[in-house]
């Protein structure tokens, strides 16, 4: 009897965006996850300069040494793209194309824009390839924080005050933007609409300070044209995972996990999140109540954006006893010290078998439109 052909992943990871290093990050924790009696890995790094490139497999290279981020090296024998399942996979080491066989699901470890926002999934549509998370509007709608609130407002889900700030109005209409930015009163965090990772954020004590506030703003425009300022909630930061169902029934949903920012550190940036000591509870201690309705939220904020696949639901536990939905990522940091992993393994769900679902749930969709 001939030997099953192993399911072939294309591991996909780096970009162009602010967060080419830690989608890097997340690649090597996943690769060092996936069950190789099972699935083959192709492991495709994206370069800042937009190359396709056939990359290492070992972890290793893609882990943080010594407080240095991993990034793709754009030498490596270049991918010629698209592909599909249907196709073969073609890199060009030299000359001639060098076939690999097709792809049967691409795994997109892909963080922030020209990845996870809509962009690399229409691609994917195209080609008919199957693939892990959320599709083409979803991604894009949660990748761009406005636009998502939006939503959020639309579904009656509680979510924070803020004001959006788009290019032409900052350019145009500055004086009214800033007296709306005003009107927020007290601390506000300045964030590039479409980035995570803390990329770009700035906190500003007074909202009415509005040299500070034009300079946090120069600062996100520096990575996106859009901009967002959200008033400040006092309160508890806490995040909750939501899973696509294996059976097509409700959403799963993770007990929430609270963050503890590290001393030192103003609010949760990215040297906080990822370099220093910030620590997560799982469970959060957290009133019944209260946890009930954190992860109600989640998977109510899930389908109304329409994810699939997976997503992590960021919230606020304010000191007025409310909860507030900060934002979902529909990619989310992915190393097995990550809060979505780590939530997930107190559900007993450990790293491998998370990875393994999410490809099974992707593998199970019918491509095409949904």
């Amino acid at each position: 009897m001939a030997e099953q052909r192993k399911i072939r992943v294309a591991v996909i990871f780096g970009g162009r965006s602010p967060e080419h290093e830690i989608s890097c990050v997340t690649a090597g924790g996943v690769i060092s996850a996936i069950d190789t009696d099972r699935y083959e890995v192709v492991p495709i790094g994206i370069a800042r300069d937009g190359s396709w490139v056939l990359y290492s497999a070992d972890p290793a290279k893609l882990a943080i040494v010594d407080g240095r981020l991993p990034e793709v090296d754009s030498s490596g024998p270049e991918l010629a793209v698209p592909f599909s399942g249907g196709s073969d996979l073609l890199v060009y080491d030299g000359d001639a194309p060098r076939r690999l066989g097709g792809v049967d699901v691409v795994l997109p470890l892909l963080h922030g824009p020209l990845g996870e926002d809509g962009t690399i999934q229409g691609l994917f549509e195209m080609m008919d390839a199957r693939y892990v998370g959320a599709g083409v509007f979803a991604s894009a709608a949660s990748m761009d924080k406005v636009f998502m609130k939006t939503l959020f407002t639309g579904h009656g889900i509680p979510t924070g005050p803020y004001v959006a700030v788009p290019d032409r109005a900052w350019r145009a209409e500055r004086k009214r933007v800033l007296d709306d930015i005003a009107d927020l009163g007290g601390t506000v965090f300045v964030k590039p609409a479409r980035g995570g990772s803390s990329v770009g954020i700035s906190k500003v004590p007074d909202a009415a300070d509005s040299e500070a506030v034009t300079a946090a703003v120069e600062e996100a425009r520096r990575h996106d044209p859009k901009v967002i300022v959200e008033a400040a909630v006092s309160g508890r930061e806490v995040e909750c995972g939501v899973l696509e169902s294996l059976d097509g029934g409700v959403p799963e949903v993770s007990q929430p996990a609270e963050i503890h920012v590290a001393d030192g550190f103003d609010f949760y940036d990215f040297e906080a999140k990822y370099l220093s000591s910030s620590s997560l509870t799982i469970p959060a201690r957290l009133p019944s109540e209260v946890v009930a309705e954190i992860r109600r939220e989640a998977a109510r904020t899930f389908e109304a954006l329409g994810c699939e696949g997976l997503a992590r639901v960021d919230f606020f536990y304010g000191d007025d006893g409310r909860v507030y939905v900060n934002e979902i990522n529909t990619m989310p940091g992915f190393t097995s010290s990550s809060a979505f992993p780590q939530m997930w393994a107190e559900a007993g769900l450990e790293y491998p078998a998370l990875v393994d679902r999410m490809l099974r749930t992707a593998l199970n969709r019918e491509p095409g439109l949904r």
